[in-house]
């Protein structure tokens, strides 16, 4: 006689990717059998294809379930693995990491994680910079140049903020939207059933994407632009917007700093004390068109001496100083100047896009304002990425929606303290990030370190040898181009220990593996989801659904277990979870009882304010968190560092039209996307993700593939100027026929369906990263070109 099944639907978000999707586990006599959406809770209206996947990864065969050390050099085909103890594990580890900050300094010791954009790291990555900083690393290895400069970091040069990072779309309330190398309905969900709902009640979409996927068959504008040439259309859509009149000049006026005046003969922005020996080297001049003379501005102060409305935006004024008269023009002039240039009948021949599409397109971002806009990694491994995003947050400044109701809002949070351990690391240990040197304005500067570098460091000692990598999840040989040169720079290390849930290509090369539980086997705190006021304003303890399989810990445990081991126990009380997540939690008034009692957690009320630069504070006006207070049009901190302060069109450093003499041999530009069911490099050992999709894809236009006598599903290379990988072919007549889009992520077998998996390295790969170079770069972030390339295709002979 068969019993009764019990089943329960345990409340619960999916934190494998950055929508971090509300849902229910369902849970039959202690089995995880499946995860649905739950439309109650305000990321929860879907679930993709990945999530619903979740209890397919949990309970996996291939799962890793408890510590295993190489017993077998570097370079010898099978690496010995033998199974070890948490306890010689984790003491290992710390014997190993502290010997090498005592003999070359903690430096030499780089953290890793996978993106928490694309990962369940986002539970503990915060506490992950605790421990590098507590023990005296500046550097952070987490794809920052590929995954999130575009997003989180480029824009303070113009902002002063993370924008759209941080100041996310108000769907809610946008009148257009505007994405820019992101589909949500891959990316995050939550965006993609939240602009549907946009536009139900009539608000416009514009997509820039050279593939039509995702939202953009629903948009009011499809815009195919030539991959990595989106800052030439960014500022053809400017030069649109300002020579008709179409953007808000009273906030351009008194929120940007267009009317102060650049210098002719420096191309520096006029000061205070070029006009007088006692003026004030800290005041910036603009022009009183009204009374015709310069006049003085000061970022303290935060206002001019003359309504805004009075300063010049346009037209040289000889100004008097120290040295004699100097021709100067205000900072607009300079800007229409240049994006005029890159008229849209300019602009079409090299982006691919129509003028007339530019136009509309323009017209709809001036007549349906306000605009919200996301930006992604379509923007973000390119050879130009910075001058591009520069470009668009330009852009948008002139629509004047920043921060305003339907704009791009910074949403209020829950209170919460902060527990990223910033003032655990010093000054000048924060000097010493590997990168720095090269590139002072580039992730460096906040800590993160870029492939390219930490493979520098690795293997030529530059600027100093990286001897030691503590790796939570990232596959760094798959994710990063180069997978070669990065094989090489992790067999190099001294010492590399790797925390994941499946052994991968990157786990391979390291000494210790540890085994880390699915993120349903582990309890989360999430304080906000940040999309919109009411999933800010919830706080949820995500409960672990199942027990952990074998001996897996979560991240957050390996990190505490290591850090008291290191020494380091006084910053993480001692071990103590509970403890932290309590003083974490603290200023929120809630306790960790009572989100354990309510699963499906706990809604703090939030209000919305908007236009916050506008609030008084110290009686000036807050502004912006720059040097003049303003978003900064002009950026005379690129300036000073010898970086174009005003934003413009650089061409891909890999193109047939920056390389022509590739061009006759390599013809196609080779761009990649992410795909629908998996999440980057993981997951294609999960059956019902890879029965959709079984064999890695390549997407080319069909004429483009008849001329190469290549039909539908055949299998095909992809060669460049660093060798050749295989892919399926499958056409899309969306797509320009000189570009072909590839995926990478392809290693994996999936044992159940009985499909194969490819060598990362060497012949049969299917790794489209083994074939890209993660050089040239770009000059700020480090971005590597992984976008925007070149290639020829061809049958693949069987």
């Amino acid at each position: 006689m068969g019993g009764t099944q019990t089943t329960t639907q345990i409340p619960t978000f999916c934190p494998m990717c950055v929508s971090r999707c509300g849902a229910k586990a369902t849970i039959t006599d202690g089995v995880f059998v499946a995860l649905q959406p739950d439309p109650t809770h305000p990321t929860g209206e879907a679930l993709c294809v990945k999530g619903k996947a979740a209890p397919e990864i949990a309970r996996h065969a291939e799962r890793l379930l408890t510590p295993i050390k190489r017993t077998n050099p570097k370079g010898v085909g099978d690496p010995g693995w033998q199974p070890i103890t948490w306890d010689e594990a984790l003491d290992t580890v710390a014997d190993r990491l502290l010997t090498l900050a005592r003999e070359h300094g903690p430096e030499c010791v780089t953290f890793g994680s996978a993106s928490p954009s694309t990962s369940a790291m986002s539970d503990s990555v915060d506490w992950l910079m605790r421990l590098k900083r507590a023990f005296g690393s500046p550097n952070l290895l987490g794809y920052m140049e590929l995954c999130g400069w575009g997003r989180y970091l480029a824009s303070i040069y113009t902002y002063g903020d993370s924008v759209p990072g941080v100041y996310l779309p108000d769907l809610d309330h946008a009148g257009c939207i505007l994405y820019w190398g992101y589909n949500p309905s891959v990316a995050r969900l939550a965006h993609a059933t939240g602009t549907a709902a946009a536009l139900r009640r009539g608000a416009r979409l514009i997509v820039v994407d050279p593939r039509k996927a995702g939202l953009a068959s629903k948009a009011d504008h499809w815009l195919r632009v030539r991959p990595g040439t989106d800052g030439a259309l960014a500022l053809a859509l400017t030069a649109v917007l300002i020579e008709r009149g179409w953007y808000d000049e009273d906030f351009v006026r008194r929120w940007t700093n267009a009317p102060l005046l650049v210098r002719a003969d420096t191309a520096r922005l006029l000061r205070a004390s070029d006009l007088s020996s006692g003026g004030d080297a800290d005041a910036y001049v603009a022009w009183d068109a009204a009374g015709g003379r310069p006049v003085e501005y000061r970022p303290g102060a935060g206002r001019y001496p003359v309504d805004e409305g009075e300063l010049a935006l346009f037209g040289v004024r000889e100004v008097a100083t120290t040295h004699g008269p100097v021709a100067c023009r205000p900072v607009f002039d300079l800007m229409a100047e240049r994006c005029l240039r890159m008229a849209p009948h300019t602009a079409e021949p090299i982006t691919g896009v129509p003028a007339a599409d530019i136009e509309r397109a323009a017209s709809t971002l001036w007549r349906a304002r306000p605009v919200a806009f996301y930006t992604w990694s379509g923007l973000e491994q390119h050879s130009n990425a910075t001058q591009t995003v520069r470009a668009i947050n330009q852009l948008y400044a002139l629509t004047g929606s920043f921060d305003a109701r339907g704009g791009n809002v910074l949403f209020p949070s829950v209170p919460a303290n902060q527990i990223d351990g910033v003032e655990l690391l010093t000054p000048e240990q924060r000097m010493k990030a590997i990168g720095r040197e090269g590139r002072p304005l580039g992730p460096a500067r906040f800590e993160f370190i870029t492939g390219e570098d930490f493979y520098t460091a690795a293997l030529d000692g530059r600027p100093y040898r990286a001897r030691a990598l503590v790796n939570f999840g990232a596959n760094l040989v798959m994710a990063h181009g180069d997978s070669a040169r990065g094989r090489d720079a992790l067999a190099a290390l001294d010492f590399f220990v790797h925390a994941d849930l499946f052994m991968n290509p990157t786990a391979e090369l390291a000494d210790i593996v540890l085994p880390v539980t699915s993120p349903f086997e582990a309890e989360a705190l999430r304080i906000g989801f940040e999309i919109n006021e009411a999933a800010q304003s919830l706080v949820q303890l995500r409960r672990p659904v199942v027990p952990p399989r074998g001996a897996a810990r979560s991240d957050l445990q390996i990190i505490f277990a290591l850090a008291t081991r290191l020494g380091l126990g006084e910053h993480f009380w001692d071990g103590d979870i509970d403890a932290a997540l309590r003083y974490q939690l603290a200023p929120s008034g809630l306790t960790l009882e009572q989100l354990r009692s309510q699963p499906a957690g706990i809604r703090v009320p939030l209000t919305t304010r908007y236009r916050k630069y506008l609030e008084r504070v110290d009686g000036a006006a807050r502004g912006f968190r720059t040097a003049t207070r303003k978003i900064e049009l002009y950026s005379e901190t690129l300036a000073e560092h010898g970086y174009p302060p005003l934003p413009e069109f650089e061409e891909p450093a890999i193109s047939p039209r920056s390389r022509p003499e590739l061009a006759q041999r390599f013809p196609f530009i080779l761009t990649c996307a992410k795909s629908l069911r998996f999440c980057e490099t993981q997951h294609r050992n999960i059956a019902s993700l890879r029965r959709a999709a079984p064999d890695p894809q390549v997407e080319l236009h069909p004429d483009t593939a008849r001329a190469r006598g290549i039909a539908a599903g055949d299998w095909m290379l992809v060669l460049t100027p660093h060798g050749s990988v295989r892919a399926r072919a499958r056409f899309n007549v969306s797509l320009d026929p000189q570009v072909v889009c590839g995926q990478h992520g392809w290693w994996q077998a999936c044992a159940e369906l009985g499909l194969p998996g490819y060598p990362a390295i060497g012949p049969g790969s299917a790794n489209l990263n083994l074939v890209l170079r993660q050089s040239p770069s770009d000059p700020i972030s480090g971005s590597s070109p992984l976008r925007a390339s070149v290639c020829d295709i061809a049958p693949l002979s069987t």
